[in-house]
């Protein structure tokens, strides 16, 4: 397995993580994950603009340009030769030896980049089958829109969920839902979409937007708006999105089954104009 380090690639024992990384001790850094699909990065664009902006948000300067990254990240995927996969990468703020809260001087420390891709498949299954959630206080910080290394929050959220027998945690904060614990969230209700509107209290989802876009493209109507946990129960369809996820249908919220307890017409409507829109641009998957 071949990684990104910096500006090498190089064998994944070559890497070499100094136990004062940022990253390491405080999270203090940013990550992406980005679809591969027929060995071309879908919506690289916005993923790069979404980790310059929280770079912005955390006062850190990034070691590359989006050129330079770009051209790196492609190169690993084309020596690892895998044409369907995920992408990982993720920045920290750089060594800052001995250990202090204070943010370094910029000019002192360099951020420390490091990136691999593994093979990934469509989840079919829970596409043609959906998923279960459980209900879960959403009890992260409040900087939600940054795509942040410290993810405590959302693991010890998903294994609440888990630990009940259901394969996610729907995450509600003051009555109101938010997010997914790895994914945004989505309510149809009388034919309109319904989905948390971006701000500090959820991550700004690339896939969100693509689908923001389709379906007013398919003249479904959407609106960015919180729904209350108790119209979960009463939701006519749900379902999750995000960029390894893609679309997929929730059938059950704690004891409750949504809808017919199958994946609803609007859900599948939109998934197939995602997937036509994944082959647009990267060919069709699979062929």
């Amino acid at each position: 397995m071949y990684i990104l380090w910096n500006d090498q690639i190089v064998e994944r024992g070559a890497v070499k993580i100094d136990i004062e990384d940022r990253g390491y001790q405080y999270g203090d850094g940013l990550y992406e994950v980005v679809r591969v699909y027929n060995g071309h990065l879908y919506m690289m664009e916005e993923h790069l603009n979404r980790l310059w902006d929280g770079a912005e948000k955390i006062r850190m300067q990034l070691p590359f340009t989006k050129e330079e990254l770009t051209i790196n990240l492609k190169k690993l995927v084309e020596i690892e030769g895998i044409k369907e996969g995920k992408l990982y990468f993720q920045v920290t703020r750089g060594i800052d030896a001995p250990r202090n809260h204070a943010l370094p001087d910029p000019e002192k420390v360099k951020g420390v980049l490091t990136a691999n891709i593994r093979a990934y498949e469509r989840p079919l299954q829970k596409m043609e089958e959906g998923i279960t959630v459980a209900v879960v206080p959403d009890t992260r910080w409040l900087h939600c829109d940054i795509k942040s290394l410290s993810l405590l929050g959302n693991v010890l959220s998903l294994d609440d969920a888990c630990r009940q027998g259901f394969d996610d945690a729907v995450l509600v904060r003051d009555d109101k839902v938010t997010e997914a614990s790895a994914a945004n969230f989505w309510v149809v209700k009388d034919g309109t979409v319904y989905t948390h509107p971006d701000g500090n209290l959820i991550l700004p989802g690339i896939t969100k937007k693509k689908i923001l876009e389709l379906a007013r493209e398919l003249n479904i109507p959407v609106k960015e708006e919180a729904v209350y946990e108790e119209e979960l129960f009463t939701a006519d369809e749900c379902f999750v999105s995000g960029s390894l996820t893609e679309i997929v249908p929730v059938v059950k919220v704690n004891d409750h089954i949504i809808g017919t307890g199958k994946p609803g017409k609007v859900t599948k409507q939109l998934l197939e104009a995602y997937i036509a829109s994944v082959d647009a641009t990267c060919g069709t998957v699979g062929e």
